[in-house]
């Protein structure tokens, strides 16, 4: 393994201010990294050292870390550094199946993640301000040397409408949701790597990811407990007491009731163990009326005994235990009354007996909601972003937990309006620095479905402005509302349009689901005509939105084949996201992306119009993109909806003998691609000639559909005599 360099630190005092802080001489940090050569559009990490122990190293207004980067031409870059707790992982069998099995390596350090976008040398240093004052570390070196990498994703250069790399080609997204991902779900983190190879190997390249599920999966910012859930009426969690009427009180879990009555925590993440390990589960206790209290760990137990006088006071308790050979996971951890009355409970710790970091994380009820970042749950996330990385799918993040903000952001200039800001600042400043340096992450979700009658302009103009400012990357912003928004779709700080559209039984357009995905994408482009424009949930549902029944019975994916053809050539930035990533998954029907991925394979939308193409057979809906010399299409067959086939059970009719009149092309000689919309293979090539700026041909026979390409050809050069 090769040593990472140590960067000797060098003390400057800067003359700035953030948040209050002061200058003062002494403090000192180190930054290092492990690598001297780096290729474009890849990662470099740095670890940097930094002496002070912090209450929250999450506020950058406690202590705020960067670094500062200095890069060819005399470009320079500023980007925030993160704390962050290292896991190592590892699928081991508990309960029967395979879990996810994270154990912490070392403690929380300091870390920063770089991107270099142009080849040639660079000079980085780390800089730190705390109330203490301000330092700044001696530089290190790397080169960067070109890669050949396609960079990140961002708005075409060529046509708003569209995406492209940083290189400049394009990319059209294909893909769906896979919101949920966490132990208790369908998808665990092992089954969603799974998931992202079969997405990969069938052509699809996009998903959108949720990590602000609070605690029933993956959520960077979220209250996950090990006494309650977020669904649950009531928690044992109370002010201490005597502070009962303070609202700012700390906290603490009191248990009550007879002989026996207990309490066990039930951590959302499964608290993963070293086997032959010594560990420590200590804590405090206090009592009112009863004895004492029985503590058990698995099969081991304890008995917990006020020792008086006076029993009113707070005790501390610490027991020690090995794990056993083969002993991977905590058992329940159970308190339980000795006599009648009421216990009450603080500062509950789980770690190593030699040291390590917290293992109790979520028994805390005193972690504030807002501003402290799940430690698990960002591993979980590098973990995600690594493996799309190395996969080729690109990920649009969900972030901020709705339920958590929302109560604050009904009436702007309020208090709690600007700590809502605030505190969301906090959090993009974090994403920004642990996940903005990869490529695979397309674009930042603020919210999943806000409601749109809040007041959130502000909200997204003074947030846009700060993420401008930290993210130099650029990444995409967009946001979800629960009801079809135009005011977001045409907020300047949101560049990406979105809609969230489920087809169901009262819908007018239930059973039609190419009609469907043509008034959403006309929705979307009457709001946002210069903007890219995704659909980023859809799918087939009950009248209160779960999942239908229909769906299952549809086993051959009609509707969800039609539906990705469908939003591919209606006019969107990408298909439409499908929600019920479970279904798909035991349907198995990620072939129906590879499909139209080959069909994509090279192609660009961008500067094209919406098609003037005309079939003269009656039963025909043509939808694509034209040029001058080119045009993408797809017909369909209207008696092949999902209803016809799969409820009436009415197999179409095959269209024969129809003709295709595309309108608008320049005159000259093309050629002509018949596509299989099935197997993504060309089944038929052939030449025709466009008069008149009109192209006739003829369209082969077919049952549901086919899709085709029209390219023109230039004119053979004449012989010089």
């Amino acid at each position: 393994m090769q040593s990472c360099p140590v960067i000797l630190v060098t003390v400057f005092v800067i003359t700035t201010s953030l948040c209050g802080f002061q200058s003062s001489p002494g403090q000192s940090i180190i930054l290092t990294t492990d690598r001297t050569e780096v290729g474009t559009y890849e990662r470099l990490d740095f670890k940097i050292d930094v002496q002070g122990q912090y209450a929250n190293p999450f506020d950058p207004c406690e202590v705020q870390v960067d670094l500062m980067v200095d890069g060819p031409a005399g470009r320079s870059w500023v980007l925030p550094a993160f704390y962050g707790q290292d896991y190592q992982c590892q699928n081991r069998p508990r309960d029967g199946k395979s879990a996810a099995w994270y154990y912490p390596k070392g403690l929380g350090s300091w870390k920063a993640r770089f991107t270099p976008i142009e080849s040639g040398p660079y000079l980085v240093r780390a800089s730190m301000r705390d109330r203490r004052g301000q330092a700044l570390s001696t530089p290190a070196q790397f080169q960067c040397l070109a890669s050949g990498r396609r960079g990140f994703v961002r708005v075409s250069g060529k046509d708003p409408r569209f995406l492209e790399f940083s290189d400049g080609s394009p990319f059209f997204a294909i893909g769906q949701n896979l919101a949920f991902i966490g132990e208790g779900q369908y998808v665990t983190m092992p089954k969603a790597e799974q998931i992202l190879d079969r997405l990969a190997a069938n052509g699809a390249n996009f998903v959108r990811v949720w990590t602000c599920c609070q605690d029933w999966a993956l959520a960077i910012e979220a209250r996950t407990s090990a006494w309650t859930r977020s669904w649950m009426q009531g928690s044992p969690a109370v002010p201490m007491p005597g502070h009962e009427d303070d609202p700012n009180s700390p906290r603490c879990v009191r248990l009550r009731g007879d002989n026996g009555a207990s309490i066990t925590m039930s951590p959302s993440h499964p608290v993963s163990l070293q086997p032959q390990v010594r560990y420590v589960i200590a804590g405090r206790f206090k009592c009112d009326g009863c004895k004492g209290l029985r503590l058990q760990v698995g099969s081991l137990g304890w008995d917990l005994t006020f020792d008086p006088p006076p029993a009113s006071d707070w005790q501390a308790f610490r027991q020690e235990f090995v794990t056993g050979v083969q002993e991977y996971w905590l058992g329940l951890v159970t308190f339980r009354l000795k006599g009648t009355g009421t216990v009450w409970l603080n500062g509950l710790s789980l770690k190593e007996a030699s040291g390590s970091a917290e293992l109790l994380w979520e028994a805390d009820v005193d972690r504030p909601v807002r501003g402290i970042y799940n430690p698990l749950d960002c591993a979980m996330l590098d973990q995600l972003v690594e493996a799309a990385g190395q996969k080729g799918v690109y990920l649009m993040l969900c972030l901020i937990a709705r339920d958590l903000y929302m109560g604050d952001l009904a009436k702007v200039d309020s208090p709690e309006y600007r700590r809502a800001l605030a505190d969301a600042k906090k959090l993009m400043r974090y994403v920004v620095a642990r996940w903005g340096c990869s490529t695979s992450v397309a674009a930042w979700e603020y919210f999943n479905e806000m409601d749109p009658g809040r007041p959130t302009d502000p909200f997204y103009e003074e947030l846009g402005r700060y993420v401008r400012q930290i993210d130099i990357y650029g990444h995409l912003r967009t946001t979800s509302t629960w009801a079809p928004s135009a005011r977001d779709c045409r907020h300047p700080d949101l560049d990406i349009a979105q809609v969230h559209h489920y087809m169901r039984p009262d819908d007018a357009d239930f059973k039609d689901e190419v009609a469907c995905l043509i008034e959403q994408t006309r929705f979307l482009r009457q709001h946002a005509p210069n903007k890219p424009a995704l659909i980023g949930e859809f799918g087939l549902a009950t009248p209160n939105w779960g999942l239908s029944d229909y769906m299952k019975q549809d086993t051959q994916a009609v509707h969800f084949h039609n539906c990705l053809w469908a939003s591919a050539f209606a006019g969107g930035s990408g298909t439409a996201m499908f929600w019920w990533w479970e279904q798909l998954d035991q349907q198995d029907a990620y072939g129906h992306y590879k499909s139209l991925s080959s069909y994509l394979q090279g192609a660009s939308f961008a500067g094209l119009r919406p098609a003037t193409a005309l079939s003269l057979h009656p039963g025909i809906q043509v939808l694509g993109h034209q040029g001058d010399t080119s045009a993408y299409l797809w017909l369909f067959n209207q008696e092949a909806t999902w209803w016809n086939i799969v409820v009436e059970k009415r197999p179409p009719s095959e269209i024969r003998n129809a003709t295709l009149e595309v309108r608008g092309l320049r005159d000259g000689c093309y050629r002509v691609q018949w596509w299989d919309t099935r197997s993504g293979l060309v089944t038929a090539s052939v030449e025709a000639t466009a008069d008149h700026g009109a192209l006739s041909i003829q369209v082969p026979a077919f049952i549901c559909d086919v899709a085709c390409k029209i390219m023109g050809q230039a004119p053979a050069q004449q012989e010089l005599p």
